[in-house]
């Protein structure tokens, strides 16, 4: 529902009132008319004056008068000089008075200045205007006034305005200045533009409605976009105020960036002289991104430069760069203690808008230093977290995932520096490639009921990885090949679940690792040095392993009605759900001389003694060797859960889960392949929910074979099982327990409130 109207003051009521007051008198005696039922309009009086209507004046021609043209009576000059428009989305009310009233959504519109509320009063004699929210079915108030102009945007609770003289009288509004958010209790808006505020805040908070912390203004001029100046001034948090206290205050505001010099610093240094410290010049090249470039000079000869540059682009990326290089001499030249050092330093932040590309991901968080740099920046020297650090990290990443396939391919560079030490790790490239678990055996329309073959899965990951651990100043020295630890590894798992006898889940499972190495380690025996010799081979080696396996799955059900004197009438029913499975495992031993994976040599000991010594030649290798050792294994599970349904009034649905034991679980094993001390421990683990974010998790491991003193008095666990000694099922040879508490964003507002 719209309307246009052009307001020209031409001697009428308008008269009468003050344009410049913005005082809702014109309201007085003047109730707000009930929102209509239906959508009929009462008659629009017309807003245009009618050119028919006579002055007040009547002017009588002279008849000596030569000039035949009469004089004009001279009008008033409206304030009103365009198109005022005013909407609303439910209705709109006009009164014989000369007011208009607006519902649900409205708005009023005039040159560069609007006015949206749920409730807007307008006196069309006057061009004053209320407005308000309303509150919802929930008793919500919604669609509270938002005041737009030039200078910006401002919610409140209430507002009144003038258009004529732009001067208006607010509760409760709140705008953004800057970094922060100002909230102003009672507010005056001038002709000006300026906002005269009685019992604001200021805060950097985000939830500026309730702020946790911030500044009490108890008086305050805001020039929107430029500053705040305030009265007495003291800092609030989380409710409670602060014996922090001024008596006046000055915020500046700006949204625009000036170059400029950066004036430097000057002092003295017991080492390196008298200096010029971080001096340089501010580069604002646009709103995205900037550069400072600053130096430090010092009379001994040490010198040093650094640039930092601070980017983004809205719905893109942003990041941070800060190069540093340091040139530090010590001691005087042609002294046996002269040194000169250099340094550098990067730093690079990079962070990828999760609306910028739903597919590509690239990130970096870089923090590289040459080993001597933290001993010589005055930077790093006065911060005892930096100087104190002595392992630092670097990654750079990138992942892409093809659309409409489950295919996704990333590529990471990282390194790993020790400034101890000088040690530097690094691993570039680091390719991986992951395949998401497909059916390849579906059928693209299936036709009647899933065949059996169907529901075989596998998934894939491959692995690229090309690192070496060297020293810092050997590092550009590396030889590739010779030098660099590199190797493939493929990993496909496939698996299936079946159901049989309408209960049993049946999933059989294969796992096949493949890894591709370039080199190589013989070892032999060198009985002259009496030591083991290292033989590098180069040459393309493959080392796999696979295991097959099966598990047997199902869930019982148990429900339970306690007697009415047990808390029958509270308690509606207990639920047990019990969960048993059996899995079966099976590999063959891959250190058997038939796969190659692991040889023998013979040595010969101190004591005179021949010892055989089983060893891989790829266990240096970066994803390991074969794993020795036949498997063959029935491992036994059982997970309980125990939970009570009460009857509640809080709920909506009338009652209420309460867990009595989240999980209880039994593990225990048997190894047929081992030739001795087949059982395995028995594990049981206990999580207890006390409460919505409370847990408690105890673990307990009970050993199932017998100990025996051996010749030095010490015991020794024998293959002879407890309860074959009469001793039991296990004894308890290890606990613990957890207690965890989950916080998240609205348990620290709760605590503020």
């Amino acid at each position: 529902m719209n309307s246009y109207a052009r307001y020209e003051e031409t001697g009428s009521v308008a008269d009468t009132v003050q344009a410049d007051n913005a005082d809702t008198s014109a309201f007085a005696g003047e109730p707000s008319p009930a929102q209509p039922s239906d959508t009929a309009i009462p008659y629009l009086p017309a807003l245009y004056p009618d050119t028919l209507m006579q002055s007040d004046t009547v002017v009588v021609p002279d008849t000596l008068q030569q000039d035949t043209v009469p004089p004009q009576v001279p009008q008033k000059e409206s304030a009103i000089t365009d198109i005022v428009a005013y909407t609303a989305r439910d209705s709109m009310v006009f009164s014989n008075s000369n007011m208009a009233y607006m519902y649900g959504k409205s708005s009023v519109k005039y040159q560069d200045i609007q006015l949206d509320a749920d409730e807007i009063r307008m006196n069309l004699d006057s061009s004053t205007v209320y407005a308000v929210g309303r509150p919802d079915t929930a008793g919500e108030v919604i669609g509270n006034p938002v005041f737009k102009d030039n200078s910006g945007e401002y919610e409140a609770e209430t507002m009144k305005y003038n258009f004529k003289s732009k001067k208006g009288y607010i509760t409760n509004v709140v705008t953004q200045q800057g970094e922060g958010y100002l909230v102003g209790g009672q507010t005056k808006k001038d002709a000006d533009g300026n906002f005269n505020l009685a019992n604001g805040k200021y805060t950097t908070c985000d939830k500026h409605d309730e702020p946790h912390f911030y500044i009490q203004l108890t008086k305050a001029k805001m020039r929107p976009g430029k500053n705040v100046v305030t009265g007495p001034a003291y800092m609030v948090l989380g409710g409670v105020p602060l014996p922090l206290a001024i008596p006046f205050g000055f915020f500046p505001f700006t949204d625009k960036y000036s170059s400029g010099v950066i004036v430097p610093t000057i002092g003295e240094e017991s080492i390196r002289g008298f200096y010029l410290r971080n001096g340089g010049y501010y580069f604002a090249i646009n709103d995205y991104v900037d550069l400072a470039l600053t130096g430090e000079i010092y009379t001994k000869g040490s010198w040093g430069l650094q640039g930092q540059s601070a980017y983004t682009k809205r719905y893109k990326f942003s990041g941070y760069l800060n190069a540093s290089y340091l040139v530090t001499v010590l001691g005087d030249k042609g002294m046996p203690d002269y040194q000169k050092q250099t340094n550098f330093r990067l730093i690079w932040q990079h962070r990828q808008d999760q609306k910028a590309n739903p597919n590509m991901t690239f990130s970096s968080s870089v923090n590289f230093t040459t080993s001597g740099y933290d001993r010589n920046s005055i930077n790093t020297y006065y911060n005892a977290s930096e100087f104190t650090q002595n392992t630092k990290s670097s990654t750079v990443n990138l992942t892409y995932t093809f659309p409409n396939a489950p295919v996704s391919i990333s590529t990471t560079a990282s390194v790993s520096q020790r400034s101890n030490d000088s040690t530097i790790s690094v691993s570039f490239p680091d390719f991986t490639v992951n395949v998401n678990r497909i059916y390849p055996f579906k059928r693209k329309k299936p036709v009647g009921k899933e065949r059996w073959y169907e529901k075989i899965s596998f998934s894939y990951t491959g692995i690229f990885r090309n690192s070496i651990t060297t020293k810092q100043n050997q590092f550009l020295k590396s030889n590739l090949i010779k030098d660099w630890s590199n190797g493939i590894q493929h990993n496909i798992p496939i698996s299936a679940t079946f159901t049989m006898f309408k209960y049993l889940n049946v999933t059989p499972s294969f796992s096949f690792t493949d890894r591709m190495y370039t080199n190589r380690i013989m070892k032999q025996w060198d009985p002259r040095a009496s030591a083991v010799v290292n033989d590098t081979i180069y040459g393309f080696y493959n080392v796999y392993n696979y295991s097959g396996s099966v598990t047997f799955q199902t869930k019982l059900y148990g429900f339970y009605q306690p007697l009415k004197w047990f808390g029958g009438k509270k308690i509606k029913m207990i639920r047990h759900v019990m969960t048993p499975s059996v899995s079966v495992t099976g590999a063959p031993d891959f250190s058997a001389q038939r796969f190659g994976f692991w040889q023998r040599y013979t040595q010969v000991n101190k004591d005179g003694t021949i010892e055989e010594v089983k060893y891989s030649p790829f266990s240096h290798g970066l994803f390991g060797t074969a794993p020795q050792g036949k498997q063959g294994t029935v491992n036994f599970s059982l997970a309980n859960n125990l939970e009570m349904k009460v009857n509640s009034d809080r709920d909506t649905t009338g009652v209420k889960k309460i867990s009595l034991i989240e999980n209880l679980a039994v593990n225990w094993g048997y190894n047929a392949a081992a030739d001795s001390l087949n059982w395995s421990n028995i594990n049981m683990n206990v999580l207890i929910r006390l409460a919505k974010n409370f847990n408690l998790q105890t673990n307990f491991t009970f050993d199932t074979y017998t100990y025996q003193l051996n010749s030095y008095g010490n015991p020794v666990r024998v293959n002879i099982p407890r309860w074959k000694a009469g001793k039991g099922l296990g004894r308890l040879s290890s606990t613990g327990t957890t207690f965890s508490y989950t916080f998240n964003n609205s348990t620290f507002e709760k605590l503020f409130k």
